[in-house]
């Protein structure tokens, strides 16, 4: 019996286990699949409801980080992993996505010569200063299987030296999740909730310090998202950090009613509005994806993005931090004039089945 330890971190680490969690389970009388959260985010909202959305089992381990610098939070993620591995002795671990959990447990392995495998692998900004993009390249490099979503993620691999036999093309598990779970959300009440017509409502989800930590920046994104507001409802379920700095700058009296803060939304009710919002203002990668299958208009608001597929075939505009671009784009898909996107190559929902098959022949060959 083989033994795999998958790593959750934080909150779209969930959505890219599940699929791959379900799809071990074809090989369970030969591969032990364990899943390792290690607590980084520890909101009950963004943690346990996702565990219970999803389907996923309790954790077999539960490291319970907390929050901190990079420095203190990866450090603490090496230090109680180290003691998972050194008792569990698995053949591999799993790690998904950029997350700080991500390098960490990645490092732990390779040092203890346990085979590592990225999932989401090859994806770059080409922004340093973002730590999600340190992060991705550091995995990567010390990484023994690599699994792409697309095809930017072959060119950027190649390109670093990253042998062609430890890269493997097999679609976004992002998507299998997405896939799976969209009938269940189409149940949802959400929009009852917040009064929302469906396909006639904008959703905003924004977190990156570029777009919240400075006052000028949040008086714009407010001015923003009150011009929206004036035109359909607007719905934020919004980052602690960002309502704190919004109370601490004395924005949130400035809000037109319209503009409708909410707490964390669980993973099958923000799928519900994600797939029936006429427009989407985010931050997020997994939002860029997602719109981009959903065919839904996505109006990002960063410099670069590590996902290029979602602007060249997708629905995903990349508009910078400009925020007055962004309103004129805002307004007019809220006048009609859309951007024509395509589902990329392999986003079928089978992700997770490609890697678990090529895992298992790696295992026992």
């Amino acid at each position: 019996m083989k033994k795999v330890i998958s790593v959750v971190g934080a909150r779209p680490n969930f959505m890219k286990i599940a699929p791959i969690h379900r799809a071990f389970k074809k090989y369970s009388d030969s591969i032990q699949h364990l899943i390792c959260h290690t607590g980084q985010h520890y909101d009950e909202k963004m943690s346990k409801v996702f565990f219970e959305d999803l389907g996923l089992p309790k954790p077999d381990f539960y490291l319970g980080v907390g929050s901190g610098s990079h420095a203190e939070q990866t450090a603490n993620v090496m230090m109680k992993f180290e003691k998972v591995l050194l008792d569990e002795k698995p053949d591999m671990i799993l790690v998904v996505g950029d997350v700080n959990s991500t390098i960490a447990c990645s490092l732990t392995a390779a040092k203890l010569h346990i085979k590592v495998v990225h999932v989401e692998a090859g994806l770059r900004s080409g922004d340093r200063r973002m730590p999600e993009e340190v992060n991705r390249v550091l995995t990567d490099s010390i990484s023994d299987f690599l699994f792409v979503t697309e095809k930017s993620g072959i060119e950027n691999l190649k390109h670093e030296g990253v042998s062609d036999d430890k890269v493997f093309f097999t679609g976004n598990v992002m998507i299998d999740s997405l896939a799976y779970f969209l009938p269940k959300a189409s149940e949802s009440q959400i929009h009852d909730q917040f009064d929302l017509e469906k396909g006639k409502y904008v959703l905003v989800t924004l977190h990156r310090p570029s777009n919240v930590d400075s006052k000028e920046q949040l008086i714009k994104l407010i001015k923003l998202l009150n011009t929206m507001a004036e035109k359909r409802k607007v719905l934020f379920p919004i980052h602690p950090r960002t309502k704190n700095n919004l109370g601490n700058f004395g924005l949130l009296e400035t809000m037109n009613k319209n503009l409708i803060l909410t707490e964390p939304i669980g993973y099958l009710d923000f799928l519900a509005l994600t797939s029936n919002a006429e427009l989407i203002l985010t931050d997020s990668g997994g939002i860029q994806e997602e719109s981009t299958y959903l065919g839904i208009q996505c109006i990002t608001l960063r410099t670069s993005t590590e996902r290029p597929i979602t602007v060249e075939v997708g629905t995903n505009q990349l508009l910078g931090t400009d925020l007055e671009k962004a309103e004129k784009a805002a307004l007019d898909v809220l006048n009609g004039n859309l951007k024509k996107g395509t589902i990329p190559e392999l986003w079928d929902g089978k992700a997770a089945e490609r890697i678990t098959e090529i895992l298992n022949e790696k295992l026992h060959a």
